[in-house]
């Protein structure tokens, strides 16, 4: 059997492996819909209310392109959380082989051993995006029933940016999964980036309410700006029905500033194009460090077997 072909099963196992557990789906998934659902009973009044503080008195804005934005605002943020949390769950295969001494078992059979990694790798990240995508449609049908005025063109953007969060957090919990042994420490990482990941890249609260300092130190994490180019096509077309309303460029500035269309370093803004290059900057050097990593561990794989065979 040819390598390519190893690789093709070993992606499909993986990914049936990840499946055959309802519940490591449903837990996968369960995460995402409960952000929208505390929104929807608890939420949803506080950011309606912190649009309408930033438009103007005097002008005639549509409930629907208010309620759409907030609710943009929201699954933007839902999914560039989710595209690192689930990562991180959805690698639960790869370290459970590694506790069951499944890994081992393949390491002895004639599959390569970067074939392996990279068949964990790739069903990762197809394991993620069939999740995101699941989140996608269920954002895109609330979105659709409060006020939908997103452009065709935006949207398929924001499927390309669900697409490149994916790829960021698949390559960030292969880099630090990779480290893992044990089924507490996975729980324990799971849990912290699940409890602490989303309010580092401002994606429940706007970066705009927090010190200027404070803001400059957390625009340095790679993940804000997946956050921020999901807002801007989010939002883009209801920053235009507004301005179309007659609402001033400098108020719909704000409003943008206000809810993270913009980003800044200081005092200086980050462009759209830029929040890509620092985006796909990062996962260029995740997996320069992912590959690095498994390639010191088969350096040390082969060094141990060459040691046993002298003995």
């Amino acid at each position: 059997m040819s390598e390519s072909k190893k690789l093709l099963s070993l992606i499909q196992r993986n990914i049936k492996c990840y499946f055959k557990d309802k519940m490591i789906f449903l837990v996968s998934l369960i995460t995402p819909l409960i952000l929208l659902l505390l929104f929807v009973t608890f939420l949803r009044n506080v950011y309606l209310n912190s649009i309408k503080d930033l438009i103007p008195d005097g002008y005639d804005i549509s409930g629907r392109i208010i309620e759409g934005l907030a609710g943009s605002w929201l699954i933007s943020s839902i999914i560039a959380v989710s595209s690192v949390t689930v990562a991180f769950c959805s690698n639960i295969v790869m370290v459970q082989d590694k506790l069951d001494g499944t890994l081992n078992d393949f390491k002895i059979s004639p599959v390569k051993s970067y074939t392996l990694t990279l068949a964990y790798f790739i069903s990762n990240f197809i394991v993620t995006l069939l999740v995101l995508l699941c989140v996608l449609v269920i954002g895109f049908v609330y979105i659709g029933a409060v006020g939908w005025y997103i452009p065709i063109g935006d949207g398929f953007m924001i499927l390309a940016d669900t697409v490149l969060c994916t790829l960021f957090g698949t390559l960030m919990s292969a880099v630090f999964l990779s480290f893992v042994r044990s089924q507490g420490a996975l729980n324990g990482i799971s849990t912290l980036i699940s409890s602490v990941y989303g309010f580092i890249i401002g994606a429940y609260m706007p970066l705009s309410r927090f010190s200027s300092g404070l803001r400059t130190i957390l625009c340095c994490l790679p993940g804000t700006y997946g956050v921020g180019i999901l807002r801007n096509h989010f939002m883009n077309g209801y920053l235009d029905a507004i301005a179309d309303c007659g609402v001033t460029e400098e108020a719909v500035l704000r409003i943008k500033d206000g809810f993270d269309g913009n980003l800044y370093v200081g005092s200086t803004q980050i462009p759209l194009w830029a929040m890509y290059v620092i985006l796909l900057g990062t996962c260029l050097v995740l997996a320069a460090a992912f590959i690095a990593l498994v390639l010191v561990r088969n350096g040390k794989t082969k060094l141990k077997q060459s040691e046993k065979r002298v003995k």
